[in-house]
């Protein structure tokens, strides 16, 4: 076996590369999907939840997104600023609520949901896609823990 031939099979046999080729392709189709909504795949989702439960708090959303608070922050504001959701204060707390136009985003983040869904499931068969979603799921939990 030449040294190529080893170092393909080293890193074809990391999970951890194995899950970073995975993410970057899904991330690739995602982006693509959702495009036409003008948002980001994690942007649209966290919209998603917003309108899904109207005066979620930051923290809520942080580790419904399992992303740090900072990182959630950035994204409202970024939400914030083109107007599809907007941020209440009660002491220390952030409850964040979908605008109307937030609001009247909801059809086309779920379509763009829907669209990611047919991409990647015409690519791996959608059994092994809805098989290979829960592995990576359960996967994520114990190794969280």
């Amino acid at each position: 076996m030449t040294d190529n031939n080893l170092d393909n099979c080293i890193l074809d046999n990391c999970l951890y590369f194995t899950v970073n080729k995975l993410s970057r392709a899904i991330t690739r189709m995602a982006e693509d999907s959702f495009k036409k909504t003008g948002l980001s795949p994690t942007h649209a989702f966290l919209l998603m939840l917003v309108n899904n439960k109207p005066g979620i708090s930051q923290s809520e959303l942080a580790e419904e997104l399992h992303m740090m608070p900072s990182t959630i922050t950035r994204f409202i504001d970024k939400l914030v600023m083109k107007g599809l959701i907007e941020r209440k204060a009660e002491g220390k707390r952030s409850f964040i609520f979908p605008t109307e136009t937030g609001e009247n985003t909801q059809v086309e983040i779920k379509e763009a949901w829907k669209d990611l869904y047919r991409n990647y499931s015409a690519v791996l068969g959608e059994d092994a896609g809805k098989k290979l979603t829960v592995l990576i799921r359960e996967a994520g939990n114990t190794l969280e823990k």
